[in-house]
């Protein structure tokens, strides 16, 4: 539902530097923190081979941050794929709420629609709070709405 939520510009805790080397140095190290579960996966695949832990890393890296450049590129020009990655998130939260184990068993005796009903609900359901959740901060970032107890200012 987040991902719906419009960002304000404001002050994130990140400091803006002048100069090109440190941009260039932050952008790599924030890169390379947000793909550690890639990492996690070519060190798994290596089998503890460190030749191919070290050509994994080499290729897979540069492949994450092209990827998230070209991404961030589409979601700013098309912003319906971030409305349909929030769905794709709902229908898989769904799916894995009709087929988990501790209801597995009894969904497929007594309620098999369930394994296209809820994921369909968590479709609505992420979509319909994520989209309310956006307009009620738009009101708030324009004045109309106070967050913090929902009531419209006078």
């Amino acid at each position: 539902m987040k991902l719906l939520i419009p960002e304000d510009d404001g002050d994130d805790g990140i400091e803006s530097s002048s100069n090109l080397w440190a941009a260039i140095k932050t952008i790599l190290i924030a890169d390379l923190v947000m793909s550690l579960d890639n990492v996690i996966g070519v060190a798994a695949a290596a089998k503890g081979s460190l030749v191919l832990l070290v050509l994994g890393l080499l290729i897979s890296i540069p492949l994450v941050i092209f990827g998230a450049t070209m991404l961030m590129k589409l979601m700013e020009r098309f912003p319906i794929i971030i409305t349909i990655g929030a769905g794709i998130l709902g229908w898989v939260s769904g799916e894995m709420a009709a087929t988990d184990p501790v209801v597995a068993d009894w969904v497929n005796a007594h309620a098999a629609w369930l394994h296209w009903a809820a994921p369909a609900a968590g479709v609505v359901f992420v979509v319909a709070l994520g989209r309310w959740l956006a307009a009620r901060a738009t009101r708030e970032a324009e004045g109309m709405v106070d967050l913090a107890d929902g009531e419209p200012r006078p």
